[in-house]
This record gives structure tokens, sequence and C-alpha cells, in this order.
């Protein structure tokens, strides 16, 4: 009987360690993800929104205007791009550890 007590206890505890643990990792990418995301919505997403703002404000811009801003958002996608596919795998790491 105290034998399968203790196993039981021993069970137990592993099984506690083992979302206390979890929980830990959890926390850790949900901070990690928090760290990371206000530079990206500021450097990616921030000047993504500016443009429409110019637009619903009836902006006209030249043709000269319109080409900086396109090699502007070309530039910008190539270096957002590998920053938002870290972001993506934080998160999917984040529901993966979540089950």
């Amino acid at each position: 009987m105290r034998t399968v007590a203790l196993s039981l206890f021993v069970l137990w505890a592993l099984t506690l360690a083992g979302c206390q643990s979890k929980a830990a990792k959890v926390k850790q990418l949900q901070d990690q993800y928090n760290a990371e995301y206000p530079a990206y919505a500021r450097d990616c997403i921030d000047p993504e929104t500016a443009g429409a703002a110019r637009m619903l404000t009836g902006e006209k811009l030249t043709t000269e205007q319109l080409r900086t801003l396109e090699a502007m958002k070309k530039e910008r996608d190539a270096r957002c791009e590998a920053w938002a596919g870290r972001l993506a795998e934080i998160q999917k790491e984040i529901i993966a550890a979540q089950q």
C-alpha cells in the first residue's frame, strides 16, 4: 500500500513539474513575442497604414513620389518578411506549448 501511494505521489509530482515547466515556456515565449512585436509594428506596419491615411485625406502624389514610395515599400517588405516569419513562428510555438 505504501509503495502504491509513493508511486502515485511521484507520478503526481512529475506531472505537476511538467505543467509548471510548460507554463514557464509559454510565459517565456509570450514575453519574447511581446518584446519583439512593438518594434515590428513601428517599422513594418505603421508605414504601411500611413499610405492609406494619405489616400483617405485625398493627398495627391506626383509620379516621382509614387516611385519613391514604391521603392521604400519593396525595401521594407524585404526587410520585414523575415521579421514577420519569426513572429509567426513564435505564435505557433506558443499555441503548441499551450496544448
